[in-house]
């Protein structure tokens, strides 16, 4: 997007959906996502044209997780598995691999995320098909710690912004939803 208009640009090397992001046009990163067949680890970074496979993909196979950050300081977090079901799982980035960081209190899956790898917040989700939940968690760079909830309990939603002035947009409320501030 160029403050106007969209335009194609390079096609993810493994197609998939459910995947998390991070980053800006010219240094963009995704990872995890469901493959078609099963969850992935996948990790690729885009340089503004072209997506690149990084060998060191996430330590945690999830689909419908939730991310932020940059491409040198990502944050992936929450998201789900074909069985057993959610993960509290958080893990970080630093440009070539992903390192285990603090759990979240509760695992859920289609979740959102906004902010920084120091200073992130997790909103929404679901901890089960048709559990949406409206909780909203604050990451400090080490551990996650619980804060007011949304207005509106979503899962499948989508997130942006900073930690102390995000927007969780959309989602499943049981129907489409609007924008909601966190």
């Amino acid at each position: 997007y160029g403050g106007t208009s969209w335009t194609s640009g390079g096609n993810l090397n493994t197609a998939r959906s459910g995947l998390g992001a991070a980053g800006i046009l010219t240094a963009g990163l995704c990872f995890g996502g469901y493959d078609g067949s099963d969850s992935t680890t996948a990790t690729e970074e885009y340089n503004g044209t072209a997506w690149t496979n990084n060998p060191n993909g996430l330590g945690t196979t999830r689909q419908a997780i939730a991310g932020c950050g940059t491409q040198t300081a990502g944050l992936a977090f929450g998201g789900g598995f074909p069985s057993p079901g959610v993960s509290t799982s958080t893990e970080e980035y630093n440009g070539s691999s992903w390192t285990a960081g603090g759990a979240l209190n509760t695992g859920r899956q289609g979740l959102a995320g906004a902010g920084v790898q120091t200073a992130a917040a997790a909103f929404g989700g679901a901890i089960a098909p048709g559990t949406n939940q409206s909780l909203h968690e604050q990451y400090n760079g080490t551990s996650w710690s619980e804060t007011n909830d949304l207005s509106t309990a979503r899962g499948q939603t989508n997130g942006f912004g900073s930690q102390t002035a995000g927007v969780c947009a959309g989602g499943n409320a049981g129907s489409p939803s609007r924008t909601n501030a966190v």
